[in-house]
């Protein structure tokens, strides 16, 4: 499992060609913007367990402004309230602050959370324990339908995130493996939906087998319909090989991943496996895959494995001036996201609308 990697910002801080930076900027604004105003449409409820830091506050205060989540605070009230106060944030009123030392529903969840995890020894001390614990709290907040999406990292490990969201928010049914979505922007428009590409794995899941790729795959095109806005997900499950033009049980294992994607989603557009030119270039799919309907059409692109999917999204990062928006954490039954922990505010931000997106999509 790797860590989360800076979203926004940090990314345009790299690129040296300032005309390169101001079209990929503009690109990217406007594809923020459209997560944004879905966010706002329908406002979901977002717990921030690490409200007691200072990007976190102020991405909260900036939310609440704009009005595009009901925000959960988790934290110490003076301290928080302080922190407020020395910032001069303005809105964080707006929003439900729980002090995990002293909430009223503690023994209630603790109870719960004790059930949940009966099977694997949890006593209802240790519960009680742990539901002191924000990130804990959260995810017990989340289960029992009093929010819909956590985002922490901003302090916390990619492991403390995640391990309280499988112990108790647990995979989507009929998916049990958590994988790394990205947003790529592209200048070169002519590929995926405008420039956009929609790719994973690159950040969970080192050596997925053939049922893990394929749910990477579906959850990829779910991310892609909910986050980036993709009408049509029209899924490449990516190889060194094109529709057999070499032999190796790595290509055998895309074939297998492609063929029970359909079968766990039989609405899918999928193909596979094909190469990235293939998949990306019409007049090379039309050559090298006649007839496919996904070949040289791809706007979603489900990488072998997770050291394909990391080195190649950063080649195309630092080679090509894409920018790389994410990764969104996929597969949660409920969504619950990630950040570097060098993130600024408005990786924050953004990932609390990109939150509020998938916890929509959930819903369905």
């Amino acid at each position: 499992m790797t860590n989360a990697f800076p979203i926004i910002l940090s990314t345009f801080a790299t690129l040296n060609n300032t005309t390169h930076f101001f079209y990929n900027r503009n690109t990217t604004m406007d594809l923020l913007s459209q997560i944004v105003a879905r966010a706002k449409a329908n406002k979901q409820r977002i717990v921030l367990p690490e409200a007691e830091e200072e990007r976190t506050l102020c991405a909260a205060d900036k939310a609440l402004a704009d009005n595009i989540a009901d925000i959960i605070l988790i934290g110490n009230p003076a301290k928080v309230e302080a922190l407020a106060k020395e910032k001069g944030l303005e809105n964080i009123g707006k929003a439900t602050l729980i002090d995990p030392d002293n909430y009223d529903k503690s023994e209630e969840l603790a109870e719960k959370l004790a059930e949940i995890r009966k099977s694997k020894g949890m006593t209802i001390e240790e519960a009680r324990k742990l539901i002191k614990n924000p990130l804990y709290l959260g995810c017990m907040i989340i289960k029992t339908e009093g929010a819909d999406g956590q985002i922490s990292g901003a302090l916390s490990t990619t492991g403390d995130t995640l391990r309280p969201a499988l112990q108790i928010i647990k995979c989507e049914p009929g998916i049990t493996c958590v994988s790394g979505g990205l947003l790529l922007i592209s200048k070169q428009k002519q590929y995926g939906e405008n420039g956009v590409l929609v790719v994973a794995d690159v950040a969970v899941t080192p050596m997925p087998d053939a049922a893990q790729l394929s749910q990477i795959a579906v959850c990829t095109a779910r991310m892609a319909k909910a986050v980036a806005g993709f009408e049509e997900p029209r899924v490449a499950m990516l190889s060194f090989s094109t529709k057999g033009s070499a032999k190796h049980e790595v290509c055998d294992k895309v074939i297998e991943a492609t063929r029970l994607a359909k079968e766990l989603d039989p609405t899918l557009k999928i193909d596979g496996e094909l190469q990235a030119d293939a998949a990306l270039v019409p007049s090379v799919g039309a050559k090298k895959a006649p007839g496919s309907d996904i070949a040289g059409k791809a706007n979603v692109l489900v990488f072998p494995n997770l050291e394909v999917g990391n080195i190649g999204y950063k080649m195309v990062q630092r080679l090509g001036d894409a920018i790389a928006i994410g990764p969104v954490l996929q597969g949660i039954a409920r969504p619950v996201n990630d950040l570097s922990r060098g993130c600024s505010i408005d990786d924050i931000y953004y990932m609390i609308a990109i939150t509020a997106c998938q916890a929509m999509d959930a819903k369905k």
